[in-house]
């Protein structure tokens, strides 16, 4: 008897626990292009996509409901909605808040920045020849200009007038002849013939094929780290920038932990690709295949492009609340099914995806 009510009580419980777990699920959901599209056909994308066909297979009721990204993930881990569909990166600190099915697709990181026109670069370039280095160059090499001018025009006034006249149009002949011969140009219209001028001559000739050298070393030193600069290759130039994100995304928290030190959140992708836009941050960084698709849909972002950098790796996954430990295997297990087949990779293709 005793038995008997004990094995009543266990199929009552698992009954009840089944019960809770297959009722109307409560499924949250931020847009987030190309995974979910919200259009007036309804909810689109491949996350829309995968949702739908486990709903439908493992027979799950369910109603979506639109919230913000932030108060989404704060919902589930509340218990407060059931699933969250959204495109979700698998992270530690996320894992043990919420449960999380297989990965149904990797991505990475990258950066998004302002498109420099060709006006825009062209300026950028004259202002590399006003550098403090190169600056420093060019009063240097008029210095030794004037100085061996004046000391060619000391030494020729008198034993060759011809070519180096006297008072100030003279100590323009040195002038010339100084810089022609400084820069190895060698017109051959002005030639000491003094001993002095001689001594003179050579000491800026072997002098300035090692200046001009040095000058020129710095002048293409400037240029490249003015073109770096204005277009970085690196994500550690962006350590001292202002830089955006969104709200506490996986993206947000890399930054965060790699000691970036102006990270603006923002709510949603379009927020952050306006400030963008707007110069307000110089770089947004979040998961490409999402910026991608944002910035090549809408032509109000075709001034913004995407650097080919990528970093912190993402597996995606559906997220779900801690007490739908019953199903989250099922939803596992037919995410898996679906990813497999054929139709899986026909939907990717059709958004342009490849993993």
């Amino acid at each position: 008897m005793k038995k008997s009510l004990f094995l009543f009580f266990l199929v009552l419980g698992y009954g009840a626990l089944f019960a809770q777990d297959t009722d109307t699920l409560k499924v949250g959901y931020s847009t987030a292009p190309p995974f979910l599209i919200e259009n007036s056909d309804g909810l689109q994308g491949i996350n829309a996509f995968l949702w739908e066909r486990v709903a439908r297979d493992l027979d799950l009721p369910y109603e979506l409901i639109p919230m913000g990204f932030s108060d989404m993930l704060k919902a589930l881990e509340n218990g407060e909605i059931d699933v969250c569909i959204n495109p979700l990166t698998i992270t530690s600190a996320r894992n043990k808040k919420m449960l999380f099915t297989n990965a149904f697709y990797a991505s990475h990181s990258t950066i998004a920045v302002a498109r420099s026109s060709p006006l825009q670069k062209f300026i950028q370039f004259v202002k590399a020849f006003f550098n403090v280095n190169f600056l420093k160059g060019l009063f240097a090499l008029l210095f030794i200009i004037f100085i061996f001018g004046l000391l060619g025009w000391y030494f020729e006034r008198r034993k060759n007038p011809d070519h180096f006249r006297t008072g100030l149009p003279g100590i323009w002949d040195g002038l010339w002849w100084s810089a022609v011969t400084l820069t190895t140009v060698g017109y051959g219209d002005k030639a000491p013939q003094s001993k002095g001028g001689k001594i003179t001559a050579l000491i800026l000739m072997f002098g300035g094929l090692l200046f001009i050298s040095g000058l020129t070393a710095s002048i293409a030193s400037s240029l490249t780290v003015n073109e770096m600069s204005a277009n970085p290759d690196s994500l550690i130039e962006f350590k001292a920038r202002p830089v955006g994100s969104i709200k506490n995304s996986s993206s947000v928290q890399f930054l965060k932990s790699h000691f970036f030190k102006d990270v603006q959140v923002f709510d949603n992708v379009d927020q952050g690709l306006r400030a963008l836009d707007n110069e307000e941050i110089e770089a947004f960084i979040y998961d490409e295949p999402i910026l991608k698709y944002r910035i090549d849909q809408d032509k109000a972002f075709s001034d913004i492009e995407l650097i080919p950098i990528k970093f912190d790796a993402q597996f995606y996954a559906f997220g779900l609340s801690k007490n739908r430990t019953a199903i989250k295997t099922l939803i596992a297990q037919k995410i898996l099914e679906i990813i497999e087949g054929q139709e899986w990779q026909l939907i990717l293709s059709e958004f342009d995806l490849t993993e």
